[in-house]
């Protein structure tokens, strides 16, 4: 009997002297990578934030509208006519009312200047259809000066700074 227990205990030193309990797959350059990139993905799935949206997905008003220039005043020098082209007065101009919603426009190609703005639809989408708006303003998603006008009996709505 104690033979036996020698002799098994001789079988059991000599498969792990053969190594056959190792771990020699992982050994290989492929596994290894393959283990590291899942590694790195599954790393750089979890540190990344979610995507949001650009900006609200419904805006029928002109206080969800990005990008609207605060401290304007009625009549002043202006940039950009094309996009981002709103502003409102500050108040701070005995004049102006504080809040009035205005738009960068150049009347005849002359230098562009601060305007009364028509009323303002929010963040609508070039040639999508206006009927409820019709001769309002609005800004595309990307900032893009839009105003809603019927061609044909079809209302819609087109860039206004041409």
């Amino acid at each position: 009997m104690r033979t036996r227990k020698i002799h098994v205990t001789a079988s059991v030193c000599d498969l792990l002297r053969r190594r056959e309990f190792s771990y020699r797959p992982c050994k290989t350059i492929s596994v290894r990578f393959i283990v590291v990139m899942v590694a790195a993905l599954i790393g750089v799935g979890a540190l990344m934030p979610p995507t949001a949206a650009a900006g609200p997905t419904v805006c029928d008003y002109p206080a969800c509208t990005p990008g609207i220039a605060p401290n304007m005043v009625l009549g002043a020098p202006c940039d950009n006519t094309t996009y981002y082209a709103f502003g409102v007065s500050g108040g701070y101009v005995p004049a102006t009312q504080p809040g009035r919603l205005m738009f960068c426009g150049s009347p005849r190609r002359y230098q562009p200047r601060w305007f009364r703005s028509p009323p303002m639809a929010g963040i609508k989408e070039e040639n999508a259809d206006c009927h409820q708006f019709l001769n309002y303003v609005a800004q595309g998603p990307d900032g893009l000066f839009l105003i809603c006008i019927a061609q044909e009996g079809h209302p819609f709505w087109t860039r206004a700074d041409t």
